[in-house]
């Protein structure tokens, strides 16, 4: 990836269906995943995993706690 680290604020602007409140979810829930599975910004993980965070959210799910609990549970699952 070139060394680039993946925010996931810029992938949200792009996608304009996103309110503030949303945006602020999102961040939260992609933060924490990074966390919770120890990765860095860098990972081409991380950036799979900002895709399905957005992807999840564009079919209506906001909440931080269940986007989080879901990454990481397809996360964990594809390590197995």
């Amino acid at each position: 990836m070139g060394g680039s680290a993946v925010p996931i604020r810029p992938l949200l602007v792009g996608a304009g269906v996103f309110s503030p409140q949303d945006v602020t979810a999102l961040t939260m829930a992609f933060e924490d995943a990074l966390l919770v599975l120890h990765l860095d910004r860098d990972d081409p993980a991380a950036a799979a995993m900002a895709k399905r965070i957005i992807e999840l959210a564009e079919h209506g799910e906001r909440n931080p706690t269940r986007l989080l609990n879901a990454v990481v549970t397809e996360f964990e699952a594809r390590q197995r």
